[in-house]
């Protein structure tokens, strides 16, 4: 079971690492020039993208994604906690 402890960590490293969104760029799928890296920040507030040597083309979308995708994960979890909370009063 992942304590509220271990999921506040998990929360506060997805916060701190550099903003998002974060999307993967694919050469040959996304654009057609240069290497594979990912995006990160809006189009308003666009960051500094980075490559990742050695990363397959599943591994930029698994990290790309993850910058989205754990956020929502803990958002689940918690609303499931809290359901979990109210059904047991």
């Amino acid at each position: 079971m992942i304590t509220e402890e271990k999921l506040k960590e998990i929360e506060n490293r997805c916060k701190y690492s550099t903003h998002g969104p974060w999307k993967a760029y694919i050469e040959g799928r996304d654009h057609d020039s240069g290497s594979h890296f990912i995006m990160t920040g809006g189009e308003d507030n666009r960051g500094e993208g980075f490559e990742i040597d050695g990363a397959r083309v599943d591994d930029y979308d698994f990290i790309a994604n993850a910058k989205q995708d754990i956020p929502a994960l803990i958002k689940e979890v918690r609303r499931l906690r809290s359901l979990i909370v109210k059904g047991a009063k």
